[in-house]
């Protein structure tokens, strides 16, 4: 038996890199190649796997730790078989590239008498740290394309980190011999670049630092340099997972996702931590991702609420269980009334307020004019006195006629007056808009108002029929009710709603009267409208059906 301190292999430069998982734990046994610790810098994340298998009888780090080359991660107790075997593993490590270095030493003149020219040299896949069959998740540049030194050819994902593959050399691309998709391995044919004489005799007397195998395994690649021993191989393998950008760490250390998700979800604003991971090993992958902003996007457009809102969905219920159901298609219009209540509700902070009006003199009035509306040919109901009313109180509290910009910086004030009317029809509820509110008569009022209820209900509104509003009367009237919250009509700002007429007793200063009753309330838009705003709204509104003299004021 034997005690061994397993220590950081070399991070390609990089230092102080934190310690986001332990993978093992005091008196563990571990095989080869088992994830130890993930440690997590700014350009990658990166599981390191035990050399060796054994017991683990201390560790040395926590999580939170920042790590450096060499510093001890943990003991670890091998027996002595395998202690031996390592032994004799690392004795023949040293002896090929040993055999290596005499081969290619011997190619060395042939290849300085070229140094003068253009060249082609095959760029293969370098040591991945033993990873084997990693994945090709991007290929970042094209047949004819120039690239320097240090550009990135490939991205490769293993079950451990994402890696880009930087070029060894500055040159033009002749040909990609790998596609997304592919899996290759160390020695893999990546591209074939088109290099200068000098670039190429430059690389050549510098690739024995860069691709000297780690295991013990001479590559055998065109125009390859002098390979002289196995310890400069640790540091191809991870300064290659080292050389990606760096990427802002998206969901935090606890989201096991490659660094191009981790870019992917920045640029589309997604936090990992409220998707739901597809790779293995609960790992996030991009179609992850995409798949997240194409349902958002479907529900934003189509009015949905979802879990992706922040507001959690209603369960799915099988009512089929409690009893005899049937499923009606909903219609066209309910189910654009659907979303555009949906959306206003959860896109406008509403408030209402609520008032009674005395229309006694109002109700004497209109009736007294019965006779003048048959002669017209028109009906003669509340409607138009609402109308007229609204109308005047909207020029008298002007905050009331306007839309908030799409922009968020400007409101938008209206020089006009249309006022959209709430029809209940059988195909659902639609809301036609009467223009000019305020440079017409009651009968002009009452008769169109007449004309556009009828033809919503005959479903023969133009769009054009129900654009352009600026207030909205929604009346209950003639059903019943004390009140009612409507929902703001956006991008109007307020919204009236009418209840039922009734008479009660109001006390005049001496006594008790019967006063016929008008329940009134306004839904507004907060952002745009104060409380003051609707109290100086709503109270002229009130004092104006209270006595109709006040429209010719």
């Amino acid at each position: 038996m034997a005690i061994e301190i397993i220590p950081v292999p070399d991070l390609g430069g990089a230092d102080k890199v934190d310690v986001i998982e332990v993978c093992v734990e005091p008196g563990q046994v571990i095989e080869a190649e088992q994830s130890l610790v993930v440690l997590e810098s700014d350009k990658a994340s990166m599981e390191i796997p035990s050399p060796k298998g054994g017991k683990v009888v201390s560790l040395k780090v926590k999580e939170g730790d920042a790590l450096s080359e060499g510093d001890a991660i943990l003991e670890l107790e091998i027996d002595g078989d395998d202690a031996e075997a390592t032994s004799e593993s690392e004795a023949k490590t040293e002896e090929k590239p040993t055999e290596a270095e005499q081969e290619t030493v011997a190619e060395e003149p042939a290849e300085a008498a070229d140094s003068g020219a253009s060249s082609e040299q095959l760029v293969p896949v370098p040591d991945l740290g033993g990873s084997d069959s990693v994945e090709c998740i991007e290929v970042c540049v094209a047949v004819g394309d120039e690239v320097g030194e240090g550009d990135s050819l490939v991205v490769l994902e293993s079950d451990k980190a994402s890696m880009e593959i930087p070029s060894p050399s500055a040159g033009k691309v002749l040909e990609i011999k790998l596609k997304e998709g592919d899996k290759v391995s160390e020695g893999d044919a990546l591209v074939l670049l088109e290099v200068a004489g000098a670039s190429a005799s430059s690389e050549t007397k510098k690739e024995p630092q860069a691709t000297a195998p780690a295991a013990g395994e001479a590559s055998e690649t065109p125009q390859k340099a002098p390979e002289p021993k196995s310890q400069p191989a640790a540091k191809e393998s991870l300064p290659a997972a080292q050389t990606q950008s760096a990427d802002e760490v998206t969901g935090g250390a606890s989201v096991y996702a490659g660094p191009s998700v981790r870019k992917l979800a920045r640029q589309l604003g997604v936090d990992l931590n409220k998707l739901k991971p597809s790779g293995p090993r609960g790992r996030f992958t991009n179609d992850d991702v995409r798949s997240y902003v194409k349902q958002v996007l479907e529900d934003v457009g189509s009015g949905r609420v979802s879990s992706g809102s922040g507001i959690p969905a209603i369960p799915e219920v099988d009512f089929a269980q409690f009893g005899d159901i049937e499923m009606v298609k909903m219609s066209k219009i309910a189910k654009l009334t659907r979303d555009n209540m949906c959306r206003s509700w959860l896109n406008v902070p509403h408030v209402t307020q609520f008032d009674d009006a005395d229309i006694t003199e109002l109700e004497d009035f209109r009736k007294s004019m019965k006779a003048e509306a048959e002669k017209r040919g028109v009906k003669l109901t509340p409607l138009p006195f609402l109308l007229k009313a609204a109308a005047a109180a909207l020029e008298a509290e002007p905050s009331f006629n306007v839309s908030l910009h799409a922009d968020g910086e400007h409101v938008v004030k209206k020089n006009y007056i249309h006022i959209g009317v709430a029809v209940d029809t059988p195909m659902g509820l639609m809301v036609p808009v009467i223009r000019d509110v305020d440079k017409k008569g009651l009968w002009e009022l009452a008769a169109e108002s007449a004309e556009l209820a009828a033809k919503a209900r005959a479903g023969k509104l133009m769009p054009r029929d129900m654009q352009g509003g600026c207030f909205t009367i929604s009346s209950l009237g003639s059903i019943g009710g004390n009140g009612f919250t409507p929902i703001v009509n956006a991008p109007e700002v307020a919204i009236m709603g009418v209840s039922k007429a009734q008479v009660k007793p109001v006390w005049n200063g001496s006594e008790f009267v019967p006063r016929n009753m008008l329940p009134l309330s306004v839904s507004y838009d907060h952002r745009a409208i104060n409380g003051a705003d609707c109290g100086r709204f709503f109270t002229y509104m009130v004092s104006v059906l209270s006595d109709i003299r006040k429209l010719l004021l």
